[in-house]
């Protein structure tokens, strides 16, 4: 029998309030998200806000040349559609998803009138805004002023973090695109860290094989915003107990 996961393993539905939780939950809906698939376009209304539970998917923006890179990396920690309650117009990106796996629907109305209560669903979705605006400014700050090596290990930590596996699926291409670098810098990025004994690569598969060296190899970054999503989205008490107490 194939188990699903349930609603409660993305972060940021696991924080709600049991109130909350119970009025949502009715309206929840289980998708499977295929890898390299649009979850969203740009100037695209959205329907429905996502919640990944063991998908992951890569926030795009796209230069008018047809340059593109990541601005943020989105898991089990948080959720596609921000632009819902920010301001309800469409965005001005796309998200990509990275890895296939599932995540959970909410009509973008229904999670609105949750929104607009002003408790427990507002509270958690705006500290998990701040803190996918911090990812952003680092992104920003990463790809100014640190080392492609340095780049690509922060890359692979946040996608192994989110994903629970050290085994990572992603090409060559596909980090030098999020990352908005040349590929042949990922190379040698990649073979650096691979020399090191840290990482095994071959074709479009990386095994991190130790992460402790991989963290000391990638730039600051990716240790503020490990604080930061701690700080701001601390781990949740098991809903499910809370609704059965």
């Amino acid at each position: 029998m194939q188990t699903h996961s349930s609603p409660l393993d993305n972060r940021l539905l696991a924080s709600l309030g049991s109130a909350d939780w119970l009025r949502l939950q009715p309206h929840v809906d289980r998708v499977v998200l295929n890898r390299k698939e649009s979850v969203y376009e740009p100037g695209q209304s959205l329907s429905h806000a996502y919640f990944p539970t063991t998908s992951l998917a890569s926030l795009m923006h796209v230069t008018e040349d047809g340059d593109c890179a990541e601005s943020a990396l989105v898991g089990n920690d948080g959720m596609l559609g921000v632009s819902l309650f920010m301001s309800g117009t469409p965005s001005s990106g796309y998200a990509s998803v990275l890895a296939s796996g599932e995540a959970y629907r909410i009509p973008a109305g229904i999670l609105m009138q949750e929104f607009e209560r002003a408790g427990d669903t507002m509270r958690v979705l705006l500290r998990y805004t701040q803190a996918l605006l911090t990812q952003t400014a680092q992104h920003a700050i990463c790809a100014r002023h640190h080392l492609v090596t340095q780049q690509v290990a922060f890359c692979l930590l946040q996608q192994a973090d989110r994903t629970n596996s050290d085994e990572v699926l992603m090409t060559q291409e596909q980090i030098a695109t999020r990352l908005g670098v040349r590929r042949e810098g990922v190379t040698e990025g990649a073979g650096h860290l691979q020399k090191l004994g840290l990482i095994r690569y071959a074709r479009g598969h990386v095994e991190i094989l130790d992460r402790e060296g991989l963290e000391d190899q990638a730039c600051e970054c990716y240790g503020v915003l490990r604080n930061e999503y701690q700080r701001l989205l601390p781990a949740a008490p098991c809903q499910e107990c809370l609704l059965a107490a």
